[in-house]
């Protein structure tokens, strides 16, 4: 694991876009592990910047999200797979079939949860994993004490 150190937000967000960026034109066809909420966004930003600009293209990626929310739909605003889609999915040339999320709607959710484990075992490692650290100092929904 390699731990980057910066003044600022924008800063950030610009040397996580570069490592990101850095990953899909070195392995074009590689996983990416995504992350919702704040921390991300400005990183989002500047990869749907590289891809306008013609420098960056998602086409041959696979992503995978963390989690989601039991009983929201990918429609739902509050849904991470929304947050995905408004934030980068929809703005860039990644395919559809491409990006997994857990199904909040599943009606079994440990069967979901086992499903979508089995699935991103079967990718083997993500070849990066983006994660944003909370105010509080929490990763995914694992809050400190």
């Amino acid at each position: 694991m390699r731990i980057y150190t910066a003044e600022n937000y924008d800063e950030m967000s610009e040397k996580a876009a570069r490592i990101i960026a850095a990953q899909v034109i070195v392995k074009p066809e590689c996983v990416l592990g995504l992350a919702t909420g704040s921390s991300p966004v400005g990183t989002y930003q500047r990869l749907v910047e590289r891809y306008k600009a013609g420098k960056l293209s998602f086409a041959g990626v696979t992503t995978v999200n963390l989690d989601e929310y039991k009983g929201l739909s990918g429609t739902h605003d509050q849904s991470y797979r929304y947050f995905m889609q408004h934030n980068l999915f929809d703005h860039v040339d990644v395919r559809p079939e491409c990006t997994h999320v857990p199904n909040g709607l599943a009606e079994d959710a440990e069967a979901e949860c086992e499903r979508y484990d089995a699935f991103v075992r079967s990718l083997g490692c993500a070849d990066l994993q983006l994660l944003g650290v909370g105010r509080n100092g929490h990763i995914g929904f694992n809050e400190p004490c």
